[in-house]
Parts: structure tokens; sequence; C-alpha cells
């Protein structure tokens, strides 16, 4: 099956955008339209049929492009458990690779017109306490720690173009979304997605770099690194070892995407790392993610591949352990069972339903009653439930 990339191409659509962000019962028959996308008796998404929009994600400063998205574990200084932290890849300027800010969202603060997104962040590319080649571009890679501390990836650009990307770093930001300091150097090469998983007072991230030999021609150098973070509490974040623990992912530069490449990761049980493949339009999986002590190569293990995946990029896992992933190429939201069987899609897209480009991260809600999503096809956060 063949893999739309993603468009993000919308600038002057998004700038149109002044009406508050309503769910309609358009979206009620679109997804009545969707129940011929087969969805197994124990699917999770089975029963969803409501897209809900919760509120643009376009803050004061005019950040457009959401792209990461995560759950705040535990209150903190501004951090409240429960809201949902969104990492804009554009500035307004529509320019990918430039945006600065970070939307911390209630889930209740529903019908919120664009400008008025709460903004935990807004990082000074010239003020970081450590290096950051190219600069700030915020990345899906974003991570909310028990400790306190948010976690931030950035593939910087000065104009926007794959030309200008450079291999910027990991921000680790304080409770107040003050950046406290940098994780650069020869491990972190285009940090794309993350994710991460805590054990008292240690925090493991697993990054997706996209940059190392990327050309505009597909090829398989992306990587996924493990980073060992010390999380002691009331202490900074303290990188206590980096290593290569997977290789031969596909990416390539994309005129409308920047990159296309591995996207969403998510860590499952016994220690398998979930990753979504989406130029190999697939879900793989790196087994012993945590424990492993040589880089498996050939970009891992296919879980499963074509079928209802369209260029999967956000991955989340369902409370039953299945595997969420968001296509890139029509919209869908698609459940896949750990032993590769597809269970289940849903249409998540509303802009209009179906069209491409549109969905990146995405998390579980709190009580497993739906999935939100970011959806920067008019740069909002939606409810799928």
């Amino acid at each position: 099956m063949s893999t739309r990339t993603p468009n993000t191409d919308r600038g002057r659509h998004r700038r149109r955008l002044r009406r508050p962000l309503i769910a309609t019962a358009i979206a009620a028959a679109l997804l009545a339209l969707a129940a011929t996308a087969f969805a197994g008796p124990t699917a999770f998404i089975g029963p969803f049929g409501t897209i809900t929009t919760i509120t643009s994600t376009v803050p004061e400063n005019g950040d457009v492009n959401p792209y990461g998205i995560v759950t705040v574990p535990h209150s903190a200084g501004a951090l409240v458990a429960g809201d949902i932290l969104i990492a804009n890849f554009n500035a307004a300027s529509n320019l990918q690779g430039t945006g600065t800010t970070i939307d911390e969202l209630s889930p209740s603060s529903a019908h919120m017109p664009p400008g008025s997104a709460h903004v935990f962040a807004k990082i000074n590319a010239s003020a970081l306490p450590g290096p950051c080649p190219g600069g700030v571009g915020l990345t899906t890679a974003l991570a909310a720690l028990p400790s306190g501390f948010v976690v931030v990836g950035s593939l910087p650009t000065t104009d926007g173009t794959s030309a200008t990307a450079k291999a910027g770093c990991l921000l680790v930001l304080g409770d107040q979304g003050q950046v406290v300091e940098t994780i650069a150097g020869p491990m972190i090469d285009g940090p794309w997605d993350m994710t991460s998983v805590s054990h008292g007072e240690w925090t493991t991230l697993f990054v997706s770099n996209v940059l190392p030999g990327i050309t505009d021609r597909t090829a398989d150098h992306a990587n996924i690194v493990r980073i060992r973070l010390e999380t002691a509490p009331g202490k900074i974040p303290a990188v206590a070892g980096e290593s290569v623990i997977a290789t031969g992912f596909t990416a390539r530069t994309d005129p409308t995407a920047l990159v296309i490449g591995p996207t969403g990761l998510a860590l499952g049980d016994h220690g398998t790392l979930y990753v979504a493949d989406t130029l190999g339009n697939r879900i793989a999986s790196v087994p012993n993610a945590i424990g492993r002590n040589t880089p498996f190569r050939h970009g891992g293990t296919t879980v499963t591949t074509g079928g209802f995946l369209n260029g999967p990029l956000g991955l989340a896992l369902a409370p039953n352990g299945d595997i969420l992933t968001a296509n890139a190429g029509d919209g869908f939201i698609v459940e896949t069972a750990p032993d590769g069987t597809q269970l289940a899609a849903r249409i998540a897209d509303m802009n209009p339903a179906g069209s491409a480009g549109t969905l990146f991260g995405l998390v579980v809600a709190n009580g497993t009653d739906g999935v939100y999503y970011v959806d920067d096809g008019d740069n909002a956060l939606r409810l799928l439930h």
C-alpha cells in the first residue's frame, strides 16, 4: 500500500481561522460513514463514534502546527495533573521548525478561540543554558516526568526547509516552563518523537532521530536512542547514559513535511518498544528496549503493515495494551493488537474527514473514555470518544 506524505502547507487556512471550534453534527455523520471500517468486538476504540473539539491550540504569539502531546502525570508548579501539554512546530509565519511554544490545556476548557491557549513555555533560543545546534523548533518529542520536569525535542530550521535543518537537542524544562538544561551531542540528531518511563528516581527516554544520513531519497539511517536520566526530587535531571538501541528505520526529507521518519513511540509489556514507521507504512517493535546492550538492526520487527495503516504517525497504547496509531494519509486512528491483528479504524479528521497529513500525536484520555489528539489542519485539540 502506498503512503501519502503529511501536508503541513496550510498557513493561509490557519490564519483565516477566527471562529470558536466546536463539535458538529457533521462529525457524527462522518463517523457513521466510517462504520464501514472494521471494528473487532474487543477493540478499545470500537464503541467510539463522536468527535469533540476541545479547543484551539494557537497561543497568543500565533504558533501553529501542533505535533507533540502528553498528559501531565502530577501537579507541580504551573503543571496541573490531567492537563495536556502540546508542542507547536511552526511559528506564526508557518515556517516549519521554528515553533517555540508549549501549550498547557485543560480537557474541560472547551471552545476556546484561537489566541487564547494558555502557554506553559515560550522558549528563547538565544537564552538557553546549554548547546542546541540550530536553535529551537519543537517537535513531536514531548514527555512530562513525574518529578515535575518536561522534556521536549527540537529540530530547528531557519527558513522552514530541510536545507537549513540542524541536529537540535532535547530541552529540559522546569515546572514553571523555564529551560533548565539541554541534552545535545552525537546521540541527538533531529529528535522527532519520544516516549518515557519512570521507576523511582530514574527515567528512561526513547528518542527517534531522523537526520542521521538523511537525503531527499528514502534511506535506512534513522535510529532510536535510549537516554537514562537520574530524576531525584528537587534536582535537575542528569544524564546517566545514552545508547543507540535500534537502527535501520527509513526517513527522508520532504518539501511539504520537512522530514518524514519514525514518529510515534510507546513502551509496551516486557519492555517492547513500538515504533510508527511512517514511510514503511508499518508498526515495528524493538524487543527488550529497556535492557538491550546492542542495537536491533533493520528497523526492528514488523508487527503489522498495510491494511488500515496509511502512513502512521502518532502512536499510543490503549488501556488493554493495543497499539493506537494516527494515519497521515487519511485521518483515521487505527487499533492493532500486539500480535499484529488490526482490530479497528475510526475516522478522526474533520478538515474534511479523510484529508491527509493533519493528525500527529495522541494520548488516551484519563478514565479511558476516549483518545485526545492534535489536528494540525486547523490547529485544534480533539477527542474521539
